[in-house]
């Protein structure tokens, strides 16, 4: 069985775009009820709904030839073909078990995938950029925070620059652009919390892997510029060829449905956290789930929680907040969220807590 935490990770991404309204409100059949535990009144459990458009074929079953990378539909169609699609830097179909991606070829689905068949050795250019103070003349050098397995042939020695003039990093190639975008917010974050897109920046900086971006690259020319201007700081450039272990990943496509009926069971089977029914409901609950859909706060309760209210959580399975020390169990940052189906409909859910004054 997948873990409930696995299946949502996605979630976890697609979620982001629906915002959770911060603030407070108290919309309550009932706060009061004699079995319920102690708790603090003031503290609210909203309960939200957001729901989907159309099945979860239509989410996950994708185009490669529209929606992927070129290099997605040549693994697709060379693994199809019985040929062994390997790729050393970059993961054929960026999914993961608990990611899914699914692929429609005639009348069949394909599960999308990869394994790990061998280990390479490289290097490659990382660029990191150090930003360049009043009364600064060098280069800039590796910065301080500079690291790498094996760095060799550095041109990041400390040298002077040759010129004080910086190129404005829109004048560079694109593959350049987007290497200067990364190598800058790795060098913003440096000594800050956070803020860093880790799944970019490598190594303190930007690795150019691609042989066509290396070869376009006016950063990487031996007489390349040493400084840059990007949204209106100027920074030292600093290159250095660095060696990379990296796995050899094979894509793996695999048939697992001949008909739209059985590809939205396995999804189901995969992705759906809870199934509830209107007939299985009291009126009481069914108007907590009616009122916890569309685009405001929600459904909320103050604890303890009412007897319709702990019947839904319990049908969601969100036990901690009612079966369990709720203080300790439930109030904490890991609020409740899930998919769930409901009468036919899809549905992202989301419970999370605020203090009220009502």
């Amino acid at each position: 069985m997948i873990p409930r935490d696995a299946t949502r990770r996605r979630f976890l991404a697609t979620g982001a775009a629906v915002a959770v309204a911060a603030s407070a409100g108290c919309q309550s059949l009932s706060t009061s009820d004699d079995d319920g535990a102690d708790g603090d009144a003031q503290r609210t459990l909203h309960l939200r709904l957001i729901p989907w458009d159309g099945t979860l074929r239509d989410r996950y079953v994708v185009d490669l030839s529209e929606t992927r990378p070129d290099w997605d539909e040549q693994a697709f169609e060379a693994t199809l073909d019985g040929e062994a699609y390997t790729t050393q830097y970059r993961k054929p179909f960026l999914t993961t078990d608990d990611d899914p991606t699914y692929a429609k070829r005639a009348d069949t689905y394909y599960h999308l995938g990869s394994v790990v068949v061998d280990e390479a050795t490289a290097t490659h250019p990382v660029l990191r950029l150090s930003e360049v103070t009043d009364g600064d003349d060098s280069s800039g050098g590796a910065p301080a925070d500079s690291s790498g397995d094996a760095s060799v042939n550095s041109p990041g020695d400390g040298s002077t620059a040759t010129s004080a003039d910086a190129t404005d990093a829109d004048r560079l190639p694109e593959s350049d652009q987007r290497a200067v975008h990364i190598a800058h917010m790795a060098t913003r974050a440096r000594g800050n919390v956070g803020g860093v897109p880790w799944g970019l920046v490598e190594r303190g900086g930007y690795v150019y892997r691609s042989e066509e971006a290396i070869e376009a690259s006016q950063l990487l020319a031996e007489d390349g510029p040493d400084r840059v201007t990007y949204r209106e700081t100027e920074y030292a450039v600093d290159v250095a060829e660095e060696r990379f272990h990296e796995p050899v990943y094979r894509a793996t496509v695999q048939p697992v449905a001949t008909s739209p009926e059985q590809m939205e069971a396995i999804l189901r089977a995969k992705l759906v956290d809870a199934r509830l029914a209107e007939t299985d409901l009291s009126e009481d609950a069914r108007e907590i789930l009616w009122q916890a859909r569309g685009d405001g706060e929600g459904y909320g309760e103050p604890h303890p929680f009412s007897q319709a209210y702990r019947a839904v959580l319990r049908a969601l399975d969100e036990r901690a907040y009612v079966d369990g020390n709720v203080e300790k169990d439930a109030f904490t940052d890991d609020h409740g969220r899930g998919t769930l189906l409901y009468d036919g409909d899809y549905f992202d859910y989301r419970l999370r807590f605020s203090d009220d004054s009502a």
